[in-house]
């Protein structure tokens, strides 16, 4: 069965590593699907490891350690980049970290963005990818 190459979004990590057993339960099947073929980027790392590292939290870096781990590869920033994000972020009206992180799924191919953003908020408005709520 082919793999669905899946950018995910910090806020579906940190759902998984530090929230309620509801919250993890929601984000958990994104992760662990064998179905999927993950990508990620250096601006996910920087959204979810300082906190963690801060505060000492071992296991919540831990967890993140192994989801970076297990990803295929990681898009690397360039001007390029950013300024594809700059331009969806103008067009679409949505956060510029956002826009950014559409921008590292669509440089890298990947066919499914997964967010803990709910389906009203902005981030759903751009067409470049698919964007999936983990929230039903």
């Amino acid at each position: 069965m082919p793999t669905t190459l899946t950018y995910i979004d910090s806020g579906v990590l940190i759902f998984a590593a530090q929230g309620s057993a509801d919250a993890a339960a929601l984000a958990l099947p994104f992760l662990a699907d064998p179905n999927r073929e993950y990508v990620t980027s250096d601006y996910v790392r920087l959204e979810v490891l300082p906190k963690a590292v801060f505060h000492k939290r071992t296991a919540e870096v831990e967890f993140y350690d192994v989801f970076f781990k297990m990803n295929a590869r990681s898009i690397p920033t360039s001007k390029a980049l950013l300024d594809y994000a700059l331009e969806e972020a103008c067009k679409v009206g949505i956060q510029g970290l956002d826009a950014i992180h559409i921008a590292c799924a669509v440089f890298a191919g990947a066919e499914e963005f997964v967010t803990s953003e709910k389906t009203g908020k902005p981030i759903h408005r751009t067409t470049l990818v698919k964007v999936v709520s983990i929230f039903p």
